[in-house]
């Protein structure tokens, strides 16, 4: 099954907003993933099928989704009260179809924030656990771990996919910051990836190559906490 096969759904959120999602669900899936976008690029962009399918190929489903501010058009992501409801809805969206499957969340970097900031505020109703695509754990070039005080009132698992070229997370900031979350957080590196994971010709490795191990992690660890 590929990106192409989605079902194409509409997610109701608070304050009369609603947003459009994609799921996509491979045959015998053993766990579903509620998967938002970064802030550039909504739940179309080609690393988003990318992703989806890649996961679908690993028995995991996906439930893509769009924030308000990107189903308008706007260059402006949502205030965080508007983003955290819909990945609440979205989260929801995903319990009443995919109920059967163990359920996580997360996304692609300002997705998994939103994701882990919601969590911080009141679980997730039945999500095992958190994956994040690139944490943006602060701004290219204004080094910080502000963005991941919250963390500390997530109390579920969380796997960090982290590319060690990676501009929005510096390694010397990263690393402390994982460690000191305890065993609920497990960081994976990617060697030479940037925060799209994105690597240079001198890695000697290609994206596609990096992708696949990105996703066997993801699907390691998913089965790890199923």
């Amino acid at each position: 099954m590929n990106a192409a096969g989605a079902q194409q759904l509409t997610i109701a959120v608070s304050d009369g907003h609603a947003v459009s999602a994609l799921l996509l669900r491979p045959p015998r899936a053993r766990a579903a993933y509620v998967f938002a976008h970064g802030a550039g690029a909504g739940m179309r962009h080609p690393s988003m099928e990318t992703v989806a399918t890649g996961l679908s190929e690993r028995g995991i489903a996906t439930l893509r989704y769009q924030f308000p501010y990107m189903e308008k058009g706007s260059k402006r992501p949502d205030p965080p009260a508007l983003a955290q409801a819909t990945v609440r809805a979205a989260v929801a969206e995903a319990a009443r179809l995919c109920g059967d499957l163990p359920l996580f969340a997360g996304g692609k970097s300002f997705g998994g924030r939103m994701t882990s900031q919601a969590q911080a505020k009141a679980p997730l109703a039945s999500v095992r656990g958190l994956v994040f695509l690139g944490f943006p754990l602060h701004a290219a070039g204004k080094p910080s771990s502000e963005r991941a005080k919250h963390l500390a009132d997530v109390k579920i698992p969380m796997l960090f996919l982290q590319g060690t070229r990676d501009a929005l997370a510096e390694l010397g900031l990263l690393e402390p910051m994982v460690k000191g979350l305890g065993g609920r957080a497990t960081l994976h590196l990617v060697h030479e990836a940037d925060h799209s994971f994105h690597v240079l010709k001198r890695s000697g490795r290609n994206d596609a190559e990096v992708m696949a191990e990105v996703l066997d992690a993801f699907a390691a660890w998913v089965e790890q906490h199923s």
